[in-house]
C-alpha cells in the first residue's frame, strides 16, 4: 500500500490542468442492499494508507469516531466511514486511511483500498438530488468508471466539520462587520457544509453574495454578469466585488475557473481568492501560478473574514510567505 502513494507529491503537476487523481476505496457490503459501494477520496488530501493500528476509545466523542491513534507521536482521531455514512456492514474495516486537510489529520477506518484512478474533473458529475438526500449532502460528485462502476466522492469536509468539536457561535460573533451593502462576494464551492460556513461568514460581515456549487456553474453566472454589465455600460466590479472559489468541484476546478476569470479583461480589477482544505503551501504556490490574489484554508472563518475585509476595503494583498506567517 506504501508503493500506491509514493509518488502523491510528483502528483502536484495535475494541478491546473482540470485533472484529480482519486483514491478508490469501499466500506463493505451494505447489510440493506447487498452492494459493495465504490468511494473515492482525492489523492491530494491522502497522507499514508495502513493497516488499522491498535485504537484507543476516548470519552465524549461523536458517534462515529472510534478513537484516537498514535502516529509518529501524534494523537490522530479515527473516523469509522460507514457508520458515519449509514451504511449497515459486517464487514471488517482493517484498513485506515489517513489523511491530512484543513490543517487536521485524521484517520478513516475503511474495508479495503482500490486502486488510484486519473480522471478529468469534467468526468465529475454533480450527484442526482436523490442521492444526495440520502447520503445527506456526503457526496459531492459521482463519476461512472469504465466496468460500469459508479464512484462516488465523498465531501470529507463534511466528515471532518462533524467530527470537530468547536464553539461554531463565538467563532461567528467575533467577526466585524463591513456594513457595506454595495459590496457583493461571488464564492464557489461544491460542498455543502462550506457554503454554509461562507455564508455564515458573509452574513456576519452582512456582505451580499451569489453562490455556486462548482466551477462550471460560477463560470456560466459570471458570464452573464459580465454580458449585463458590458449592455448596460457598467463595470463587472459594480455587480461583482470578490471571488471565492474552492479548488475541488466537478465540471471545472477552482485553477480553471480563476485562469478563466484572470484572462477576461472583464474582470479586471475583480481579487480572487482561492479557499480550500489543499492547505499545502505546493497548492498555494500553483495557485499563484493561475493568478491567485490571496489563499485561506478553510474552517477559519475568523481568517477568512480578515482577508475579505483587507481585500473589499482596498487593503495591500499579502504575498505567499506572507500569508504563512
Amino acid at each position: 500500500m506504501s508503493e500506491l502513494l509514493k509518488s502523491i507529491d510528483a502528483r502536484t503537476k495535475l494541478a491546473g490542468t482540470n485533472k484529480l487523481e482519486i483514491l478508490l476505496f469501499t466500506l463493505g457490503v451494505n447489510s440493506a442492499t447487498g452492494r459493495r459501494e465504490t468511494f473515492g477520496i482525492n489523492v491530494f488530501k491522502v497522507r499514508e494508507v495502513m493497516r488499522t493500528p491498535p485504537i484507543t476509545a476516548a470519552p465524549e466523542m461523536p458517534p462515529s469516531v472510534e478513537g484516537m491513534v498514535s502516529l509518529r507521536g501524534a494523537l490522530v482521531p479515527v473516523v469509522d466511514l460507514a457508520r458515519y455514512a449509514g451504511v449497515n456492514t459486517e464487514t471488517p474495516r482493517s484498513i485506515m486511511i489517513v489523511t491530512e486537510y484543513a490543517g487536521h489529520t485524521q484517520g478513516f477506518l475503511v474495508e479495503g483500498v482500490d486502486t488510484i484512478l486519473r480522471l478529468d474533473w469534467s468526468q465529475m458529475r454533480v450527484p442526482p438530488e436523490m442521492l444526495m438526500a440520502e447520503m445527506g449532502g456526503l457526496v459531492t460528485a459521482v463519476t461512472e468508471l469504465q466496468d460500469g462502476r459508479l464512484v462516488m466522492m465523498m465531501d470529507v469536509e463534511k466528515v471532518l466539520s462533524e467530527t470537530t468539536s468547536y464553539d461554531e457561535e463565538i467563532v461567528y460573533r467575533s467577526i466585524k462587520p463591513l456594513n457595506n451593502q454595495s459590496l457583493t462576494v461571488f464564492f464557489a464551492d461544491d460542498s455543502v457544509v462550506a457554503r454554509k460556513q461562507i455564508q455564515r461568514t458573509l452574513e456576519a460581515m452582512r456582505v451580499k453574495y451569489i453562490e455556486a456549487i462548482n466551477g462550471r456553474d460560477a463560470w456560466k453566472e459570471l458570464e452573464k454578469i459580465a454580458g449585463y454589465a458590458q449592455a448596460s455600460g457598467q463595470q463587472v466590479t459594480d455587480f461583482v466585488s470578490l471571488v471565492l472559489t474552492d479548488i475541488e468541484m466537478p465540471e471545472m476546478d477552482g485553477y480553471i475557473l480563476t485562469k478563466k476569470i484572470k484572462s477576461d479583461p472583464r474582470f479586471a480589477g475583480v481579487p480572487v481568492i482561492m479557499h480550500s482544505s489543499l492547505s499545502g503551501m505546493s497548492n498555494q504556490h500553483l495557485g499563484k501560478s493561475v493568478g491567485v490574489d490571496e489563499y485561506v484554508p478553510k474552517f477559519e472563518p475568523q481568517k477568512l473574514s480578515e482577508v475579505l475585509t483587507r481585500l473589499l476595503t482596498g487593503g495591500e494583498r499579502l504575498s505567499i510567505s506572507e500569508q504563512k506567517q
